[in-house]
């Protein structure tokens, strides 16, 4: 068995995540994501910390209103939006915050 067979055995599998974005389209469309809609709860994009692009996706690090940090990729073809990364806002004690 290789290293990576290894590595992967006993793990959750990574699920593609598809989320509701609201954007704001400037001279392009999905210009930027402005809201992250999750079923019934919605969170305000407060900054647009880093964007980059690879073929045929862009990728955007937001920080929303409760500080939480999230990963969002926009695939430019499918016009589709995927969570590919969290980072829970930092807790009173300094830890991350745990997210249930």
């Amino acid at each position: 068995m290789r290293n990576w067979q290894k590595a992967a055995t006993g793990r959750a599998r990574l699920v593609e995540r598809i989320v509701k974005v609201e954007s704001y389209a400037g001279y392009r469309s999905d210009e930027r994501p402005v809201r992250l809609v999750f079923g019934e709860r919605a969170e305000e994009v407060k900054m647009v910390e880093d964007r980059w692009y690879s073929p045929g996706a862009t990728y955007f690090r937001v920080v929303v209103e409760s500080g939480d940090r999230y990963i969002l990729r926009h695939d430019d073809v499918q016009d589709v939006w995927t969570l590919e990364g969290f980072r829970g806002a930092t807790g009173p004690t300094g830890g991350a915050r745990l997210i249930h």
